[in-house]
């Protein structure tokens, strides 16, 4: 069902769960709030504008101006369905079942033609030269026999129209509270990967841009958050926090680019519920069929807190890894 080695058999257990919600339950509401204050980090807070006034020679406190919660909200909302749907006309129109039975005609194009030139992420990550570190990505996906690459991309589509259409109902969805009851763990199967060409980052985008109501996208800043969120407790693992990959040796860390499906949904959806009751309180509704849509604007948001720190952490790495 999992991928090998990806993280400790603990992780899996529903009272480990359990405690690790606990923690990001505890710690989500400080970073909602200046989630807020920030307005998603678009100004500064007052007591950075108090820091940078000290460090001036200023004593004077400025001004609190009062903030219209309900309107920044909507903002932020607004703002993340707008960015979110600049590019999923592309993904939609490739990711569709009757393209894809097309395409399995010439999958050589396919390849080279629609994944290389016309899916945006993959597109910018080969046309990236500056990064060194996606030379073995780009290395990957050149040699990746087309047929591969097709049929993962085909696995992963038809399994998500099929997962939707066919298991999905809004009610039951929003109540589950068992991880097992999640259908995503079928994403973590190995029929699903093409290794360092189609991992779960990009997996996981395919999924998001075809359906957000039920596919949170596992980036790499979600999983940085999801590090940040649990307050980089370790919960009884022996090998630090399930978020992270760390080599002791080394002295590298990087956030795990192998991290489960399934596992990162059941957080995702259960944050998606937390945010829900924060809007509500502010007499906003969040649309569900934009649910895992706000949910990553949040978590990349949390990670762009600690952007400094996470950028320490990978300048420790002499090979830098990238969530392909």
């Amino acid at each position: 069902m999992y991928y090998p080695n990806d993280i400790e058999d603990i992780c899996y257990q529903q009272d480990h769960i359990d405690k690790v919600w606990d923690e990001i339950g505890k710690v989500l509401p400080t970073y909602f709030e200046k989630y807020i204050n920030t307005e998603g980090g678009h100004s500064v807070t007052t007591d950075e504008i108090e820091k940078l006034a000290a460090k001036f020679g200023s004593t004077s406190k400025p001004k609190n101006k009062p903030k219209d919660i309900g309107e920044i909200l909507k903002f932020l909302l607004n703002e993340a369905i707008y960015s979110y749907e600049k590019e999923r006309p592309v993904y939609q129109e490739i990711l569709d079942l009757e393209s894809l039975e097309e395409y399995k005609y010439d999958v050589n194009s396919f390849k080279n033609t629609v994944l290389k030139n016309e899916i945006p992420l993959i597109r910018r990550t080969l046309q990236n030269k500056q990064a060194k570190e996606l030379d073995k990505f780009r290395g990957a996906f050149n040699s990746a026999q087309p047929g591969y690459l097709f049929e993962v991309t085909s696995n992963i589509v038809r399994s998500a129209y099929e997962l939707h259409n066919e298991w999905y109902e809004e009610e039951n969805f929003n109540a589950i509270e068992i991880c097992d009851d999640l259908e995503h763990h079928e994403f973590d199967a190995e029929g699903y990967t093409a290794f360092g060409v189609i991992g779960g980052g990009i997996k996981s985008h395919f999924l998001y841009k075809i359906f957000p109501d039920v596919y949170p996208n596992r980036s790499r800043e979600a999983i940085w958050a999801l590090y940040y969120l649990s307050n980089k407790k370790k919960f009884g693992c022996k090998e630090d926090s399930q978020f992270l990959m760390i080599n002791a040796k080394e002295g590298t860390t990087q956030q795990n680019y192998f991290y489960p499906y399934g596992l990162f949904s059941f957080y995702a959806l259960r944050i998606f519920d937390r945010l829900k009751k924060s809007y509500e309180e502010n007499n906003l509704v969040l649309p569900t069929e934009y649910r895992f849509v706000i949910v990553d604007s949040f978590l990349s948001f949390v990670a762009k807190t600690h952007q400094i720190e996470i950028d320490l952490l990978k300048k420790k790495s002499s090979g830098y890894h990238y969530d392909y």
